[in-house]
């Protein structure tokens, strides 16, 4: 701190008087003016000192201050920087996301979704009260339900016009044979059957699960599944509406392994007689886009995946 006096006298000769007894009263009073502004300055709280101040001492304080919150903002902005280090990855993450429309391919002779007869009616499961249902495995109309090896499907439906984006409450449409290789409504002798079909609205991140039996392998196709892709369930009444039509199928290991089965002994002849090439459907476009990632076992049941990409 600069200690000079306030009041500095003209030097003069060791000894001298300046105006007297007068003179040191007054310098003495000035004396105890100062200490006690010293005694008042150190009584304010420190924190307060980097608000600003004129003395030196005041600008020392201030120093100190910024220093301390100097340190405690470099902590805080090492943590900040930790946290957008983790936002950036996750942003990455998401762009890199990518999709491709999957092909469109034939609803099949037995859609059941309003398009065709079966038996001289229009044959239209859609309107079928309890359709909308995740597990599938049971007709709506009669106690009948089909027996195989369990199988959960799950679609995620994206907008491949859209960056991928989510396709949020889409309707899907998904129907199969059973482990026969039968389509209720219309094979004989289960005409008046309805299991093995149903209808799921695609929740907030587009997806879709059925719970359903692997199906059979008929003579003449390779293993598949049919779906209908809606714009919603309000529209979900007619097979016209739909905006894609198309079918999936499993990884080789797990239809080997179903197949196997003493239950799939018809479809392990079938299976053994075709190939995805050889097959009327999938071998247009390879089918690279149709196979579901597949796992389980045969007795835990098995799980498909598939990310289905529409432009809509």
């Amino acid at each position: 701190m600069d200690r000079t006096h306030p009041h500095p006298a003209t030097p003069a000769a060791p000894n001298a008087h300046y105006g007297g007894l007068a003179q040191d009263l007054h310098l003495l009073t000035e004396r105890r003016k100062a200490l006690r502004w010293l005694a008042v300055g150190t009584s304010v709280p420190f924190s307060l000192w980097g608000c600003g101040g004129g003395s030196s001492d005041a600008t020392a304080a201030t120093d100190t201050t910024t220093d301390t919150d100097t340190g405690t903002g470099t902590g805080s902005g090492s943590g900040t920087g930790t946290g957008t280090g983790t936002g950036t990855g996750t942003g990455t993450d998401t762009g890199t996301t990518t999709c491709s429309t999957i092909p469109s391919e034939t609803a099949g002779p037995y859609p059941g979704d309003g398009t065709n007869s079966s038996g001289g009616t229009v044959a239209n499961a859609l309107l079928l009260s309890g359709i909308v249902r995740s597990d599938i495995r049971s007709s709506l109309t009669t106690s009948t339900t089909a027996a195989g090896v369990p199988l959960t499907i799950r679609l995620k439906l994206v907008n491949t016009s859209a960056s991928c984006a989510s396709l949020a409450g889409y309707a899907v449409y998904l129907w199969h044979c059973d482990r026969d290789g039968n389509y209720s409504m219309y094979s004989t002798g289960i005409t008046n059957e309805n299991y093995l079909r149903g209808v799921q609205v695609a929740d907030a991140n587009g997806e879709v699960s059925f719970t359903t039996i692997f199906p059979g392998c008929y003579d003449g196709r390779y293993p598949h599944v049919h779906f209908e892709v809606y714009r919603s369930l309000s529209v979900a009444t007619s097979g016209n509406n739909d905006v894609k039509t198309s079918q999936l199928t499993f990884t080789p290991a797990a239809m080997a392994e179903v197949y196997a089965t003493t239950a799939y002994a018809a479809s392990r002849t079938n299976y053994a007689r075709t190939s995805l090439a050889s097959d009327n459907v999938f071998s247009d476009d390879s089918g690279a886009l149709q196979i579901a990632e597949t796992s389980g076992t045969v007795s835990g049941g098995y799980t498909a995946v598939l990310q289905v990409g529409v432009a809509d």
